[in-house]
């Protein structure tokens, strides 16, 4: 072949070459586009990549989760089933056609198909919350527990989706058995089923039990699963049963603080359990409990430090229980340079329709173990526990009403008083 001929031949070969790269990178492009676009677009994902097996799921997901339209199950299924052609090891086409069998009706190979998801995936999401539902169904509650444990180790957000099914469980003598199992095996779901069990009336109890049934084993509760509980007993008004409680969890050291105030010399041990000190974080102010140097060597107390800022609403409080009667709150404390623009002062208020029945304000100034006193009264109706609160009068936070100085409280104290 001369060189004139042999020229257009090379010229053909290098625009063939050119061409092949031109569709390689086009197709590049689109698949990157579409996998882009797979999760926000699955339509628009899949007009550029049909084998994007992604984009599909999302298409389908989307379709069955629409709740403004009736999904074309068939069409849906036929879908997922070509795209199993090209992807049988994929768990959630197993799961999304296990899905639309179930809605079609056919449960028992829906199952099948979670199933299958699941030996694919033990952790396949949708195919685990079916099954979990289907175990709790046939009373199979130790599975369940089991599944539910699998779904949150690997899905935590999903607890509200098994939430429901947790009254069942723990109704049944093998559920509860497999759940205090679980829990005692430090589950990591075990806070967010005491916050849970603490919303109902029903759950209350399920959950005082499993409290009682932890305290002598390797896993005790903590004070957050405590008080998760206590304060579930308070929104329901069962305040005698949340008071219980807290006494219960008090270890021997602990019970050497009890009184009408727990912990009334503010050592340095708060629990921040309802009726231990809370103490509430703000801006403006700084509330610790430790050795003050503003107080006397070595004498324990409640330090309050303000910033020279306003301060609004509570520092400090405790749930407390007096049956009706008569009684002093006693405060020994300290100052130095404290002025309270807007005051700051001690209340006492029921919990329940009889309102605040006791006040004293904290003076002024610079004071060394100043002793006040107020004596009060509980009656017999519409005060079945009491809130005790530090507090300031202020209602907006108005640079006009700054607070300065630091308070040392050596001890809050309530005694009752004979009749």
């Amino acid at each position: 072949m001369t060189e004139q001929t042999s020229r257009p031949m090379q010229n053909l070969r290098r625009s063939g070459v050119w061409f092949v790269a031109s569709v390689l990178a086009l197709a590049a492009s689109s698949i990157g586009l579409s996998r882009l676009l797979e999760t926000e677009t699955p339509a628009v994902s899949l007009a550029l990549d049909p084998l994007n097996v992604n984009a599909l799921i999302s298409e389908i997901t989307d379709n069955l989760n629409d709740a403004s339209d009736t999904p074309d199950l068939d069409a849906l299924l036929a879908k997922a089933e070509g795209a199993l052609r090209f992807d049988v090891a994929d768990a959630r086409l197993y799961s999304l056609i296990g899905e639309i069998k179930y809605r079609q009706g056919v449960k028992d190979q829906a199952y099948e198909f979670f199933d299958r998801a699941r030996k694919l995936s033990k952790t396949e999401i949708h195919a685990l919350q079916r099954s979990i539902g289907h175990s709790i169904e046939k009373g199979d509650l130790s599975k369940a527990v089991g599944e539910i444990d699998i779904l949150l180790r690997r899905w935590p957000g999903q607890f509200p989706a098994v939430a429901e099914g947790l009254p069942t469980i723990l109704a049944s003598p093998e559920g509860y058995q497999a759940v205090l199992a679980a829990i005692k095996a430090e589950a990591p779901w075990r806070s967010s089923l005491f916050v849970a069990l603490g919303k109902t009336p029903e759950g209350l109890d399920s959950a005082n039990r499993l409290l009682l049934d932890l305290a002598g084993s390797i896993a005790p509760p903590n004070s957050s699963e405590l008080s998760y509980v206590i304060h579930g007993y308070i929104r329901q008004k069962e305040y005698d049963q949340a008071y219980r409680l807290f006494l219960f969890s008090l270890s021997d050291e602990e019970r050497k603080l009890g009184g009408y105030i727990f912990n009334s010399t503010f050592e340095p041990v708060p629990s921040g359990k309802p009726f231990d000190w809370q103490i509430r974080d703000q801006s403006g102010l700084e509330v610790t409990f430790a050795k003050s140097q503003d107080s006397v060597e070595g004498e324990s107390g409640a330090t309050v430090r303000f910033f020279n800022t306003p301060v609004k609403n509570a520092a400090l409080q405790q749930y407390i229980e007096l049956p009706p009667g008569s009684y002093r709150i006693s405060l020994t404390a300290s100052a130095r340079n404290l002025r309270l623009p807007k005051e700051l002062f001690w209340s006492i208020r029921c919990m329940g329709p009889a309102g605040e029945i006791a006040r004293f304000d904290i003076p002024e100034g610079t004071y060394n173990r100043q002793a006040m006193s107020r004596d009060f009264s509980v009656g017999s109706a519409g005060c079945p526990m009491q809130l005790l609160r530090l507090e300031t009068a202020a209602i907006a936070e108005s640079w006009r009403f700054r607070y300065v100085g630091t308070l040392v409280m050596h001890k809050l104290s309530i005694e009752r008083l004979s009749s």
